[in-house]
């Protein structure tokens, strides 16, 4: 049976650590409710060899990652709704968060806090952590009194969002493994092995087939050249890094990804489920359509459907529904704005908007083992081509060069 690591909070408002063995993750939180704890935390321990130590922590990160803001949410969230007050709920966080950028952030929140200043005030000192969004929705928790719902509703909503952006970054390691195993088996076959058949040619004196004398001609530029191509590899990142960065250029750039064949449809899937669930949860919380829409508006990360949607403000500010004015941006698919459309008309236009969020979380699952089921045995059967041509080249002129048959 699995063991796992809790923290939780006594009666006496005292945080305490230790060890459970349970058979799920619930069964140790469900162990804590009933022993009159608040839990905090609970993670399985991962098992270790006897005798071994666990390694330290050598590169700690130097900023707050998005699954450490996840994590305080719900943090935050479960104390909060468990009846402690607010400044003692982050001192708490604080004194259990490991020594450094995320215990440094909650101690100003809470000092903020103990100043005089909102949940919502005092989380704008930190805009790199908290988008506009977040604390939109942490204001209007605070005005209408149901603070730890939001918090929750923003922990399950930062979930979804962490669980879908980790889901597309693993599905894209093994792709991008197979293409840059497939750059260095090319490298070392242009630098390392071709250069061997050098001599050997040479001596023979024969004409070389023009296939052959093209690939020793790149395999002599890579050789002496190598350097160069690497810096300008270098350059042309260094080039589009410093486009991107300016909002003109960064703007051309997500247009046409957002326009390229695979990609762009991808690209749209993933920008629509995030804009319906950021929606839906802020009109679930009490934020205004429009306000709403400008804080969503601010989470979108492609700068060219981000414009696109915020166009939609104008219209919506002179009364006119929701569906509209975005089947106008093109982005969204007839799926989702016929969704949308019968949201507005029941008056349940928050749950349908997370209803489609759902859809296009999936949607993007499925897109991405789509591809990947296709680009995967591409790259390989490319490489296995090229190579194939590239020894055929070569065995070919070397008995061509000594005359013997084909």
């Amino acid at each position: 049976m699995p063991r796992y690591a809790y923290k939780a909070v006594n009666s006496d408002g005292e945080v305490i650590e230790g060890e459970l063995e349970a058979a799920s993750r619930q069964a140790v939180i469900d162990r804590l409710h009933a022993q009159g704890h608040v839990p905090i935390r609970a993670e399985e321990r991962q098992s270790r060899a006897p005798g071994r130590r666990a390694m330290p922590r050598l590169f700690q990160p130097r900023h707050v990652t998005r699954k450490d803001l996840v994590l305080l949410t719900r943090e935050l969230a479960t104390l909060l709704d468990a009846g402690l007050p607010l400044d003692r709920a982050l001192t708490i966080i604080a004194e259990s968060a490991q020594p450094g950028p995320v215990r440094d952030l909650v101690e100003g929140v809470r000092e903020r806090v103990q100043g005089g200043a909102t949940l919502a005030d005092a989380m704008q000192g930190a805009p790199e952590v908290f988008p506009n969004f977040y604390t939109g929705m942490v204001r209007a928790g605070e005005a209408g009194g149901t603070l730890e719902v939001v918090l929750t509703r923003l922990a399950e909503a930062l979930e979804r969002a962490q669980a879908l952006r980790d889901d597309v970054q693993s599905a894209l390691r093994y792709p991008a493994l197979v293409v840059i195993m497939a750059g260095l088996s090319m490298v070392v076959l242009m630098t390392l092995v071709i250069p061997e058949f050098r001599p050997l040619f040479e001596g023979s004196g024969a004409a070389l087939p023009t296939s052959t004398r093209i690939i020793i001609g790149v395999s002599d530029f890579l050789e002496a050249y190598w350097w160069a191509l690497a810096l300008g590899l270098f350059a042309v990142a260094l080039a589009i890094r410093q486009h991107n960065r300016d909002p003109a250029g960064r703007l051309r750039w997500d247009r046409w990804k957002a326009g390229a064949p695979l990609l762009g449809d991808l690209i749209r899937k993933i920008e629509v489920a995030r804009f319906c669930r950021t929606l839906g949860t802020l009109l679930a919380n009490g934020v205004s359509v429009l306000n709403a829409l400008a804080l969503t508006t601010e989470t979108l990360e492609n700068r060219a459907i981000a414009e696109a949607t915020g166009r939609a403000q104008g219209r919506l500010a002179k009364g006119e529904g929701l569906a509209d004015p975005l089947m106008e941006t093109g982005v969204f698919p007839s799926l989702a704005l016929q969704l949308i459309r019968v949201g507005e008309e029941t008056g349940k236009l928050d749950a349908m908007l997370l209803r489609i969020a759902d859809i296009y979380d999936d949607e993007v699952k499925r897109s991405i083992e789509h591809m990947l089921s296709l680009l995967v045995p591409l790259v390989t059967l490319a490489l296995g081509v090229l190579i194939a041509g590239i020894i055929g080249s070569m065995m070919a002129a070397i008995l061509s060069a000594y005359d013997l048959p084909f």
